[in-house]
């Protein structure tokens, strides 16, 4: 795969690698991969407790934030947690993590992800690209191949939880792993509290309750400004949008997190907002959201 970015690399047998053509259904390791023809595939086998999808229907607000953030404090919480960056066109979980400058190592067969820390290991498609600018130009059935690698053919181990970051909709990406991924435990859906936001957020909220998935909550991030120089609450977004949807819709609402400078520079500098600590309120905010989730997931 790291190879070149533009094919699949669902083939196991060398020579069928270098004529592979793309043309998955008549092609036998496809169908080793789970993306042959013949109905749905089989549930990949991965030694994991739970699986958490981190979605929302529209981009930018902040989903992968919230989605560093939760492993984080899963891991923090002494589970060994699995982060698995399926924004395949735009990877940015190993930038907030900081190890963006790492790649990953095939051993025994198997892809060994990049350790965070003794109880955090992370996948991405960014450690696989020659450059943080090089682009993924791939249709759906590349993209489903690359998933199920990252499921059957990483040594995750046994993991209490695996939190997936979901690229914005209700695509490719997010219906594979609904279908391919074990023990799911539910969907944390983001949103920003303007309508426009929630209006396309809400459509992430019946895709998961089609495939009959749990809604975990609904995070509502960049929920109000604290100014830094006044100090007083500017709603540049907006407030309480992602409430009303959440209320609206009979899911369960787990907190707000404000817009924050500081999150911004944690995100950019690799480090997770939620093991900042002190009198910031913003991080009050998200230490509160992540311990509801983790309550809830832990239930």
């Amino acid at each position: 795969m790291a190879e070149n970015v533009t094919e699949p690399d669902v083939c196991t047998d060398p020579e069928m690698k270098k004529s592979c053509s793309g043309e998955c259904e008549s092609c036998p390791s496809a169908k080793e991969h789970g993306m042959g023809g013949g109905g749905l595939p089989d549930r990949a086998a991965v030694d994991v407790r739970h699986v958490i999808l981190v979605l929302s229907g529209k981009g930018g607000v902040g989903k992968s934030t919230v989605a560093v953030n939760l492993a984080y404090a899963l891991s923090s919480h002494g589970y060994n947690t699995g982060l698995l960056d399926l924004d395949l066109h735009g990877p940015t979980i190993p930038k907030m993590l900081g190890v963006q400058d790492f790649r990953l190592q095939t051993i025994d067969n198997k892809i060994e992800p990049v350790r965070v820390t003794g109880t955090l290991a992370v996948v991405s498609m960014a450690f696989l690209l020659p450059d943080a600018s090089t682009p993924i130009i791939w249709r759906g059935p590349m993209k489903m191949s690359a998933i199920s690698q990252f499921l059957t053919d990483v040594n995750w181990g046994s993991l209490d939880f695996l939190v997936v970051d979901l690229p914005p909709g209700t695509g490719d990406e997010a219906l594979t792993i609904a279908q391919l991924a074990p023990n799911l435990r539910g969907a944390v859906i983001v949103t920003t509290p303007q309508e426009v936001a929630t209006l396309e957020t809400s459509k992430a909220v019946k895709f998961v309750e089609k495939l009959e998935i749990p809604v975990i909550g609904v995070v509502e991030n960049m929920s109000g400004m604290i100014c830094p120089h006044c100090h007083t609450e500017v709603d540049v977004f907006g407030k309480g949008g992602g409430k009303k949807m959440a209320d609206d819709l009979g899911v369960p609402f787990l907190g707000a997190i404000p817009l924050d400078i500081d999150m911004r520079m944690a995100a950019d500098e690799g480090r997770p907002f939620v093991i900042k600590r002190g009198e910031n309120p913003t991080w009050k905010a998200v230490n509160e959201v992540m311990e509801a989730l983790v309550k809830r997931v832990e239930s």
